[in-house]
């Protein structure tokens, strides 16, 4: 996330140095690789820049916040994946109640875990 609000600053920096959209994508791009924000963003944000938005901060959503993401769950998932490394991302949906969505998320985002080899295993 705080590298989403760094290159949402740099978008604003370019904006305010006179350069067009397409410019901001590619430099970004350069500079932050496989990380940068994708085209469609970096069009909004310059965007939402243009029009007067001085806020780097995403706009609050309407909706219910995730009931899946909860420290349970997470050590849940936690729990099962050390038990056996083999398992599915299906596996583990059937076996923790929590989504499909969720449980990558979970995996991915709070674990820091990735398949090698048919395996979770932590990366990093």
């Amino acid at each position: 996330m705080a590298e989403n609000l760094e290159q949402r600053a740099a978008v604003k920096f370019c904006l305010l140095l006179g350069k067009r959209a397409g410019e901001t994508n590619v430099m970004l791009e350069t500079a932050y690789k496989e990380a940068a924000l994708g085209k469609t963003q970096v069009y909004e944000w310059f965007s939402c820049f243009r029009n007067g938005e001085l806020s780097l901060a995403d706009h609050p959503r309407s909706g219910r916040p995730s009931t899946s993401r909860t420290d349970e769950n997470i050590a849940r998932i936690r729990e099962l994946i050390l038990e056996d490394r083999c398992r599915t991302t299906d596996d583990l949906v059937d076996l923790s109640g929590v989504f499909w969505s969720s449980c990558q998320w979970i995996l991915s985002e709070e674990l820091q875990m990735k398949i090698v080899a048919a395996k979770f295993m932590p990366h990093g």
